[in-house]
């Protein structure tokens, strides 16, 4: 078995550079939101240090100025991998954890030692929808984007509530004044087929636009693992004066998700005999659709004052029907089946973001208000019971309950955040960054059968002080102070049991280096950390039969970056994360689990790739290697099971013909292990989610 840190021990000639001392460097970009040109053929070893990102600062200072940890991923960089869900785009950088089905689309992680959609945010060119019985299923794959971003740590100054462990924003593809057209063609294992085309350029003197479609489909490696998935995204914009721009974004996605809900396990290992099975019922059912529309408006009123008003309407219908718990009893050679839910979510969230960007002398101040109502309706038809069958009897059946679906929760969440940056320029060397957000919800629920209706006002206060200081023109160092917070559950299913809680607080400190050396050719970064989350439910020491918010949960660690150009064929990129989380008290189901660690949090975790490029007659050649290393994690509350670590080792080989081609054949998983890819545990259920076997992709990549 691979040791889960073989991939780390490579990074080490990378992640301790000597500090370099070399001119200053070319005046960056201005602009982030400037189309974004794809360039075809070599490339530079970088982390997007010197690029502009409004996703860890709504001020869009340069990300080696920002005294945050935020990683960037381009497209071509997941292209290299031959990545293609987001859920893998997010999951090679450092510190984030996937934890959902490699078959299903919903985006949960772990990072920095907090876990799931309520820590761990999602948004879409900064806004993030409004997250629903812990399901955030787009954007699920990276077609139509053209850089993710990762900003680690609390990060509500900028995104809001349910962020303290890390924000991922993915950056969508801008329209052209050039024409532009990509297309992707690509087939693999398990009957995998992708199509996506991409359109950009001008309409008129003042018109352009960008049209996205995707599509896929797979048979899977397992029983009810059809999958597939079909969207549209389309911008129009409107740019009469080089002061004055309106956009119009239009998107749809219609997902069908495998209908696969993990294996059980035993002591936190599968069993071998049951890993090839499925337990769900023969007519079970995932269906999420999704609808966005967007009127962004941007006005240079002066040199020194950039107004900007987004105005959003995005609507979610999703519909399971599944049985989505199982628990093997050795004993009897039974499987325990659960969990019979039939679900339908409908949510619709209206919003309006302004806000005023001003440049005053040494200062770059943002001023916004942002205003959203989200609208939740639930229905259901669960069927109360659980059946037991042999380890070795058929298991596809019918689902039991005929009844109709009973429409039994509305709810409906109206927020307003108001938020204010300042990024100061102290001097040649010096940089504060200052923020401050407060966070007002109004909730009320209906229950339509039940005694849960009530309201409920929640605040949170979010804060950041960051210090940014340049050795040279190369080397950054920072530290920074900030405050975030998370909800106890999902905002838009708070129950009458969850009523009197408020918002978890949590406290970072951070110190880091991020560096540039070797003229440009390679980036490091380092950043060490500490969070301290308060306010988490627990049940009381004095009276278990009463919970309250006195549970605290702490974490710290190390995360380590680079990318190096060896020499015009080699280029080398990888990253490490040390996290050590616990529970500094914690009282769950009667149990005292003070001084554990989190469920499906790994110690250790690190990516490598290397890449080889040449020359002939013949094109361009290009070879590319990566591991993924994540050490065992437990997979129960209380840390008696375990899964084991791992290591998958990946594989490229790309041929470019001529700049505007290139076909490549990717091979994921090369010595087909099996391993863990996230696990579920609880009292009714002992299961976990394999990860993906070995698999051959080829694809095609056109752009002119």
């Amino acid at each position: 078995m691979h040791s889960p840190l073989a991939g780390a021990a490579a990074l080490a000639c990378l992640l301790a550079p000597p500090l370099a001392h070399a001119d200053e460097p070319g005046v960056a970009a201005a602009a982030s939101e400037l189309p974004a040109m794809r360039v075809v053929g070599e490339r530079s070893a970088g982390l997007g240090l010197q690029l502009p990102s409004t996703s860890g600062s709504r001020t869009g200072i340069a990300t080696q100025d920002l005294p945050a940890s935020l990683a960037s991923v381009d497209e071509q960089t997941w292209q290299e991998r031959g990545d293609s869900r987001m859920a893998d785009i997010i999951g090679r950088t450092v510190g984030m954890t996937p934890l959902s089905a490699t078959s299903y689309s919903s985006l949960s992680f772990s990072s920095r030692g907090f876990t799931g959609t309520n820590s761990v945010g999602i948004a879409e060119d900064g806004v993030r929808l409004g997250v629903a019985s812990s399901t955030t299923p787009y954007p699920g794959d990276g077609w139509g984007y053209e850089r993710v971003e990762v900003l680690r740590g609390p990060a509500s100054i900028v995104y809001g509530t349910g962020t303290v462990g890390g924000t991922v924003n993915a950056v969508r593809k801008q329209p052209t004044r050039e024409p532009l057209r990509e297309v992707l063609a690509g087939a693999g294992s398990d009957g995998a087929a992708r199509l996506g085309v991409g359109l950009a350029g001008p309409l008129g003197e003042t018109l352009s636009y960008r049209l996205d479609v995707y599509g896929q489909r797979t048979d899977g490696e397992r029983p009810l693992s059809q999958a597939s998935t079909a969207k549209l995204m389309s911008t129009l914009r409107w740019q009469p004066s080089a002061a004055l721009r309106l956009e119009l974004l239009a998107d749809v996605s219609n997902q069908r998700p495998a209908r696969y809900f993990g294996a059980p396990t035993l002591g936190g290992q599968f069993v071998p005999e049951l890993l090839g099975r499925n337990f769900n019922t023969a007519d079970s059912a995932i269906h999420i659709q999704d609808q966005r529309l967007r009127a962004r408006a941007s006005y240079q009123v002066s040199d020194a004052l950039h107004v900007r008003n987004e105005l959003y309407h995005f609507k979610a219908d999703r519909y399971w029907r599944n049985i989505e718990s199982y628990r093997y009893l050795p004993a009897t050679q039974q499987i325990k089946l659960g969990d019979y839910l039939e679900l339908a979510h409908d949510l619709v969230q209206t919003g309006n973001r302004l806000e005023a960007a001003l440049e005053a002398g040494a200062h770059k101040l943002v001023l916004g208000w942002e205003v959203s109502k989200a609208r939740f309706n639930f229905s259901r038809n669960d069927y109360a019971g659980s059946d037991l069958i042999g380890v070795h009897d058929p298991s596809l059946g019918y689902w039991p309950n005929t009844s109709p679906m009973l429409h039994t929760l509305r709810t409906q969440a109206t927020t307003h955040d108001f938020y204010a940056e300042d990024a100061w320029t102290l001097s040649e060397r010096w940089l504060l960054l200052a923020g401050i957000r407060r966070d007002l919800t109004n909730f009320e629920r209906n229950d339509l059968v039940g005694p849960d209706s009530f309201g409920k006002h929640l605040g949170g206060t979010a804060w950041r002080l960051g210090l940014t200081h340049k050795l040279d023109a190369q080397t950054h160092l920072y530290g920074q102070f900030s405050q975030g917070h998370d909800p106890v559950t999902n905002v838009l299913t708070l129950n009458l049991g969850n009523r009197p809680y408020k918002l978890t607080t949590a406290r970072q400190i951070e110190l880091g280096i991020k560096q540039q050396w070797a003229q440009g050719q390679g980036e490091w970064t380092a950043a060490a950390y500490r969070i301290e989350k308060s306010n988490i439910v627990t049940q009381d020491r004095d009276d278990k039969t009463k919970s309250v918010q006195g549970g605290e949960q702490s974490s710290q660690g190390l995360e380590l970056s680079a990318a190096l150009r060896l020499s015009p064929h080699w280029r080398i990129e990888g990253n490490y994360a040390l996290v050590d989380a616990r529970y500094d008290e914690l009282i769950k189901g009667g149990v005292d689990l003070t001084g554990k660690r989190p469920l499906n949090v790994a110690r250790h975790n690190a990516n490598l790739w290397a890449h080889y490029t040449t020359h002939n007659g013949m094109g361009r050649w290009q070879a590319s290697l990566g591991a993924r290393a994540v050490s065992s994690r437990f997979a129960d509350d209380g840390n008696t099971a375990r899964s084991a670590g791992y290591t998958v080792w990946d594989a490229a080989l790309s041929w470019s013909p001529q700049p505007s081609q290139t076909y490549r054949l990717t091979l994921r998983n090369l010595g087909d292990k099996l391993y863990t890819y996230s696990a579920v545990s609880s009292a009714s259920a002992s299961q976990a989610y394999p990860g993906e076997g070995r698999r051959v992709d080829v694809t095609a990549e056109w752009v002119f």
